[in-house]
């Protein structure tokens, strides 16, 4: 089958995108300090903090690339595996939450200050707003094909439609309007892919008929990867979500200790039931339609339903996208603002000078993803590119301060510069040798660097 664009569909994200930008302006009236505006004033209950986990982390990456990207590209059964890495970080997030909230700070990097210095908060900062402007730049690009989709407009243009939306809302109010609107998506999401997965498998024919359409070795554990090439598509993920800063920003934003835990449990089921779903979607568009990009595979079963079911599944897939991105975009103008500006350039910056700011930082790290994912060819490979900086650079250094004491200074900076060094040396002058994601060596190297370094450093100092 070949795409059709369907305008009538456009209709749908239309009025998500107002009723969005309707209440990011209402709820902006009730920021009035910069910890409204990054920590929506610590008061999120379950259900909205619920919503805003969800929302955030199920983004462009898992219906443009991860589940999508693999389901379509490699089999099912890669697609499923996809799931395993978020269900395992949310298990660590749900017994470290307690500390995070101890901590009650606006960054990861003042977190890595506490144990290793000023000079690792920098680059900490350095560091996220790396991997992040990434992460907004797959949302921007993710929008650019629905668009494509609805009205045959090009990508690029698409994108940048995306791109200025996602940077007006994560402007007007922060998090303290992100999360509400965060909840609202997280409902659109769930209900538009329950409705979707029925109806796609009744349009492509049934399991058989799916399973005809598509290559032999789309059924097998891991299609055409060899097992070592799958694990460099599932550890990212989760090397990213254990220590990932707007998670942690969330975690914090929240009213107490009852509610966080409330919350990563609705998360958790959550996932359960989206993940595989969104697999399944996927999987049932190989058959449909053999030849397109696989980051369209998704959103491109919204033109072969009845319009209304599509214009569901398409405005799930806009909140899915516009969520995460102004989340990813709000949390690097964090970083820019408290970790680099306020600490070393502006000092003695006032608290209305700090949230001023943040938003001038919006918007200039949102032109900055705009242009980043023209670098890259597939969504799929920018997201294992941005979270691997991400998860080699930060979480081992993170995670050692929660779990292992006796790290130490040189250990946590040594192994945040081999993290990111070994990513980018991998990624860019090698071009990734033997087709192998980078965070197969790039976490290995920060761990035995932080282990080695401490425990060498420890002895002398003794």
């Amino acid at each position: 089958m070949e795409i059709t664009h369907n305008p009538n569909l456009l209709w749908f994200v239309i009025a998500y995108g107002i009723l969005m930008v309707g209440l990011g302006i209402y709820f902006s009236k009730k920021v009035s300090s910069s910890e409204d505006f990054i920590l929506a004033g610590k008061g999120l209950g379950a259900l909205v903090l619920t919503g805003t986990l969800l929302a955030t982390w199920t983004g462009s990456g898992s219906i443009s690339g991860g589940e999508t990207s693999m389901a379509y590209s490699y089999g099912i059964i890669p697609a499923f595996l996809m799931a395993v890495p978020t269900l395992i970080g949310i298990g660590t997030l749900y017994l470290i939450a307690p500390r995070i909230r101890e901590f009650g700070k606006y960054t990861v990097s003042s977190i890595l200050e506490e144990k290793y210095g000023q000079f690792a908060r920098m680059l900490a900062g350095i560091i996220i707003i790396l991997a992040y402007v990434g992460i907004v730049s797959y949302q921007m690009k993710g929008f650019g094909f629905i668009l494509n989709l609805t009205t045959g407009i090009s990508v690029e243009l698409g994108t940048i439609i995306g791109a200025a939306l996602i940077i007006f809302l994560a402007t007007i109010g922060g998090l303290r309007s992100v999360a509400p609107t965060d909840a609202i998506s997280a409902i659109l999401m769930v209900v538009g892919l329950g409705v979707t997965l029925p109806t796609i498998f009744v349009i492509a024919g049934g399991w058989d008929e799916i399973i005809a359409n598509v290559p032999s070795d789309h059924l097998t554990f891991s299609g055409q990867l060899s097992n070592i090439q799958l694990l460099g598509y599932l550890l990212p993920s989760l090397f990213l979500l254990l220590a990932d800063q707007n998670m942690y920003q969330r975690l914090a934003s929240s009213s107490g200790d009852k509610s966080s835990k409330r919350a990563q449990i609705g998360w958790l089921v959550a996932m359960l039931l989206i993940s595989p779903t969104i697999a399944l979607i996927a999987f049932a568009s190989r058959s449909i339609f053999p030849d397109i990009d696989p980051g369209m595979a998704l959103m491109a079963t919204t033109v072969a339903m009845p319009t209304v079911v599509g214009g569901i599944l398409l405005t799930a897939a806009t909140a899915f996208i516009i969520t995460t991105g102004n989340s990813y975009l709000l949390s690097a103008a964090t970083n820019v603002t408290y970790d680099i500006v306020g600490k070393y350039v502006k000092k003695d910056a006032t608290d209305r000078q700090l949230l001023n700011m943040t938003k001038w930082f919006i918007v200039i790290l949102g032109a900055l993803a705009y242009v980043i994912i023209s670098f890259f060819p597939t969504v799929l490979s920018v997201q294992m590119y941005a979270y691997t900086v991400y998860g080699a650079g930060i979480t081992p250094a993170v995670l050692a301060v929660f779990f292992w004491k006796r790290v130490n200074y040189y250990g946590g900076i040594s192994s945040m510069i081999a993290g990111v060094a070994t990513t980018l040396v991998w990624e860019i002058p090698l071009a990734k040798p033997f087709d192998l994601n980078s965070v197969l060596f790039a976490v290995p190297v920060a761990v035995i660097v932080l282990i080695v370094v401490t425990l060498a450093t420890t002895k002398k100092n003794k």
